[in-house]
């Protein structure tokens, strides 16, 4: 599996923020709702909590989506970007029992100037948004350390 971020979606603004912050965008392979299916949407939850346990990741926020997993995130001390996100489609496609993911991922670096806690807010709110619930209260799969 090539996890390597999309170039040409990549933030040309290379930030020297010792502690980067990245927005991750990945999708099931042939974008297959396989996340509507609560258990494997926790399964996946699960492999997020598991990343940030053993300092792979720090997750400031994310989304599990029918067919897609929006995370914001910053990667562990020494830990490489495609690395985080490919340990983490690896993990979870092993817990679920069958390929999930498609290739790579988009990455979006947070700059300086852009508050976090907006980005975070417009990713948890991503159900909402994509008509899935009416209120976020009303889905399951997000979390965020500011809300």
């Amino acid at each position: 599996m090539d996890d390597r971020p999309h170039p040409d979606l990549l933030c040309m603004d290379h930030c020297k923020d010792p502690d980067p912050i990245h927005l991750v965008t990945t999708t099931t392979q042939n974008r297959i709702p396989w996340f509507r299916d609560f258990r494997k949407a926790r399964h996946l939850v699960r492999c997020l909590m598991d990343s940030q346990y053993r300092g792979v990741s720090n997750t400031l926020a994310y989304v599990v989506m029918p067919d897609q997993l929006h995370w914001l995130l910053v990667p562990g001390e020494n830990q490489d970007l495609s690395h985080v996100v490919g340990a983490l489609k690896n993990a979870s496609a092993h817990r679920i029992g069958r390929a999930l993911w498609q290739t790579g991922f988009h990455d979006q670096l947070l700059c300086r100037e852009e508050d976090p806690k907006a980005i975070g807010r417009c990713v948890v709110a991503e159900p909402v948004h994509a008509g899935l619930v009416k209120g976020l209260r009303d889905y399951p799969h997000w979390d965020a350390v500011w809300v």
